[in-house]
């Protein structure tokens, strides 16, 4: 027998990340640019991107831990494809500046 796994939804109030039974709530949060933290062009066509991805990428509901709901990635460039994901948003702005001094490594 399968046990059915329910994906847990959040949106985040702040910088704190909540749970949101409300599947019209949790969509229209992920619909909205509140779920950007940051964006930065730079040199060399590349962007850095940090997200709040609004569904826990560490399955912590079947596998223990913290959910895993922030997502840096680096698109052109040198880097491009780059992702580190995080726990929380502190954690995603520090990542975020890790990959933009990254991409001046090698500029």
């Amino acid at each position: 027998m399968h046990e059915h796994i329910t994906m847990m939804k959040y949106i985040l109030q702040g910088k704190t990340p909540v749970k949101e039974p409300d599947l019209y709530k949790w969509g229209a949060f992920m619909q909205s640019t509140e779920k950007i933290i940051k964006q930065t062009a730079l040199p060399g066509d590349a962007t850095v991107s940090t997200v709040f991805l609004g569904i826990d990428h560490g399955f912590s509901s079947v596998f223990g831990g913290n959910p895993i709901l922030f997502e840096t990635m680096i698109f052109g460039g040198e880097h491009d494809g780059y992702q580190e994901r995080y726990s929380t948003y502190e954690e995603a702005e520090a990542g975020h500046q890790r990959a933009v001094e990254m991409i001046f490594e090698v500029s």
